[in-house]
């Protein structure tokens, strides 16, 4: 678990966690993704996905960067708000025909996925630390 990493001290940098490293393919994923919607959605439903695409791993970073567990948590609670928002507009994008399903299947995997990661790096991070605290 990546917490174990953390502090046998193997993850020197928010960039050696494999949520970050995921979050960042999620984002470029769906980047190309949103490519091929039309221009007229560049300021819409484009934006909504690239920007809580991107949210994900930068709130990763960002928490990591924080000085207490506690901090670093509360980050981690909001990439995974951010990847519930992406979950919901790739959703709506193919009720409103934006894309098929099929087009979003490996990045909804995707999401599910990483959900589960950084569901358990925030147990593992509550359960290391009894006062919440200290990040190492």
């Amino acid at each position: 678990m990546e917490v174990a990493m953390v502090e046998a001290g193997r993850i020197r940098s928010y960039r050696d966690l494999q949520v970050w490293q995921l979050g960042m393919d999620l984002a470029e994923a769906c980047y190309l993704l949103t490519t091929r919607f039309p221009k007229d959605e560049l300021f819409g439903m484009t934006s909504q996905i690239r920007r809580a695409a991107s949210s994900v791993p930068a709130n990763i970073a960002e928490g990591y960067g924080r000085d207490s567990k506690g901090e670093y948590i509360q980050f981690l609670r909001v990439a995974q708000g951010s990847l519930k928002e992406l979950e919901t507009h790739l959703t709506l994008s193919c009720r409103v025909g934006l894309m098929a399903e099929s087009e979003t299947k490996d990045v909804s995997e995707e999401c599910d996925h990483l959900g589960r990661m950084l569901h358990r790096l925030i147990r593992a991070l509550q359960r290391s630390t009894p006062t919440g605290d200290n990040k190492t």
